[in-house]
């Protein structure tokens, strides 16, 4: 089947207000949602991207879909619900790093479910991103997801996972057993240190490597925050050292690691290589508030590595 979008992504996106200075009542209107971030940051490293969600009938959602337009993300995936809000959020900062408050109960992302799901985008796309957040946002969204999952490998389109665990959604345990399932559907697992530290109760990374393969997992990138990401293809792994940057805000740097190693990948890169190029737009973006504007251009993160 011909592949003409290089990556498919799938999940919730919002509106996000981030606070500017600690302690103050002072907000940045921008754009988050883990799925749409990456797939902006891998529009901007030069896929060809196509996301898959449902909004609101409002003005945020109305702000979404001229953002996905300004960036060159394919929307023929979103479907808009009159009677559903577009969720929003809150970033905090303060000595602990930054803080997130939701609102997104009963949103019309949290409402898709199997039927809805434009599975000739999934089947038409070289890889399917999906995340942790994606699963956990409502019991149809999961079911929803893992479809889309399975929908993708009949399919030969590779299937990539981000842990991005929020204890605020669902109970670990609960987590712990979908995101096995996951996991083992999946082709590359792209977790965070934290998370999969609290999903497997290990904290070596190259054991939680092993964690991930045993899983299911084909290729492994573990990200590792300031520290860089360890990565392995099954066979061979590779430390890859982190940037020292000034950080200003760390919301969506996660997010911007998996769009920029999928744009990569699908370009033709080994997973070594596209997380090198990952990390450094990672890297990047920490240095600007929000969870999209700070996401770099190619120039940028080839001046980085330069």
């Amino acid at each position: 089947m011909d592949k003409p979008f290089d990556i498919a992504a799938i999940g919730e996106a919002m509106l996000e207000f981030n606070q500017t200075q600690a302690g103050q009542p002072h907000y940045l209107q921008g754009f988050g949602g883990d799925t749409s971030n990456a797939v902006i940051a891998a529009a901007r490293a030069g896929a060809r991207t196509t996301y898959l969600t449902r909004l609101g009938q409002d003005s945020f959602g109305d702000a979404l879909m001229a953002l996905w337009l300004r960036e060159g993300v394919d929307t023929q995936g979103v479907e808009r619900d009159a009677g559903a809000p577009t969720g929003i959020y809150f970033v905090t900062h303060g000595p602990a790093g930054h803080e997130f408050s939701y609102l997104r109960a009963g949103s019309a992302a949290s409402r898709m479910t199997p039927q809805w799901l434009p599975r000739t985008l999934v089947r038409r796309a070289k890889i399917l991103h999906v995340s942790g957040i994606s699963l956990a946002i409502s019991a149809t969204a999961r079911e929803t997801v893992l479809q889309a999952m399975q929908e993708a490998r009949d399919a030969g389109t590779l299937v990539s996972l981000d842990s991005n665990l929020r204890l605020k959604l669902w109970p670990l345990d609960e987590a712990r057993k979908v995101l096995a399932r996951a996991i083992g559907l999946s082709d590359i697992f792209l977790p965070s240190i934290d998370d999969v530290c609290a999903l497997s109760g290990l904290e070596d990374p190259e054991a939680i490597i092993d964690w991930s393969h045993a899983h299911g997992a084909r290729q492994v990138a573990l990200k590792l925050g300031g520290d860089g990401a360890l990565v392995s293809d099954g066979t061979t792994r590779l430390s890859i050292p982190g940037h020292r940057v000034k950080v200003v805000d760390a919301t969506g740097a996660g997010d911007c690691f998996c769009g920029n190693l999928l744009a990569r990948l699908a370009k033709g890169d080994t997973i070594f290589e596209a997380a090198r190029y990952a990390n450094a737009a990672a890297a990047l973006s920490v240095q600007g508030f929000g969870a999209v504007a700070p996401l770099p251009h190619p120039a940028h993160v080839q001046a980085l590595l330069a």
